[in-house]
């Protein structure tokens, strides 16, 4: 599995996410430029200019007509998908931690960071689930909406009930979870991981363990790890048509994986 390798920003990669086709992958870092990319072949198609701190999110629209970043310069950015203009420019008192669009693209959503006297800036709490010990680093839908994963600094990620909450599997690592994606077509889990990035110069690459880790997802078994990022994985992603899976790296570069055959041949037994 021969990845290709983007390389499209000057510090660690903070959020990698596809559009809903498949066809662009979009990239954000600590640095403050936005990347758009072709999935198919990793050649970049733009670039979107503005942000002057670190990028923490990006999400696009249901038809990748926009693009939303959120940024640690306090603020929330939309842009013109194909032009890379910004159409508007929303202010906040923090960082912006995360971002997204509602499904009909008309609505978007923001959280920030608590600092400088702020509050994190949310909505009102409906129910509040703790399953997790440590902070949430990352959460993800399922392609059909009815499930999402968290990944943790608690070394596991676990799998949620999207209508009730309810906690249904639990992925163990020895690693605090970055980042964790579902297939959208096989019964699979994908995990990014490593030390915290304070600790990683005192440790050399080769006993860090910085590798992409498949599980099954009914039976919480590992069954494959991908190496290849010279630091810890902060973001993974499933292609929307499962094909393939992106990870994007505290080494500043992006990956993307096309599986090989006998990924789609494999049968896990229990």
């Amino acid at each position: 599995m021969k990845p290709i390798l983007l390389q499209g920003h000057e510090r660690s990669i903070t959020q990698i996410k596809y559009n809903r086709e498949g066809d662009l992958l979009f990239t954000v870092a600590k640095d403050p430029i936005v990347n758009v990319w072709y999935s198919v072949n990793g050649e970049r198609l733009g670039t979107y200019m503005g942000h002057t701190g670190a990028v923490w999110c990006v999400d696009a629209d249901w038809d990748t007509k926009h693009v939303l970043t959120g940024s640690a310069d306090n603020s929330c950015r939309l842009w013109d998908c194909e032009t890379g203009k910004q159409l508007a420019l929303l202010k906040t008192n923090s960082a912006v931690r995360t971002c997204g669009f509602d499904f009909g693209g008309n609505i978007i959503m923001f959280s920030t960071d608590k600092q400088m006297g702020y509050q994190c800036f949310s909505g009102e709490v409906l129910v509040n689930v703790k399953e997790h010990s440590r902070q949430i680093n990352d959460i993800q839908l399922s392609r059909d909406m009815t499930m999402f994963v968290t990944a943790s600094k608690d070394n596991t990620a676990k799998l949620f009930d999207s209508t009730t909450l309810e906690h249904q599997k639990t992925f163990r690592t020895e690693r605090p979870v970055n980042s964790a994606a579902l297939s959208p077509n096989y019964d699979h889990v994908v995990l990014g991981g490593g030390q915290e990035a304070m600790d990683v110069t005192t440790t050399s690459t080769r006993i860090g363990k910085f590798e992409a880790r498949f599980f099954h997802l009914a039976f919480e078994e590992e069954f494959g790890r991908v190496k290849g990022h010279f630091g810890p994985i902060n973001s993974v992603a499933f292609h929307p048509d499962g094909k393939s899976y992106s990870s994007g790296g505290e080494d500043g570069y992006v990956r993307i994986h096309y599986f090989d055959p006998q990924y789609f041949e494999f049968e896990f037994e229990a």
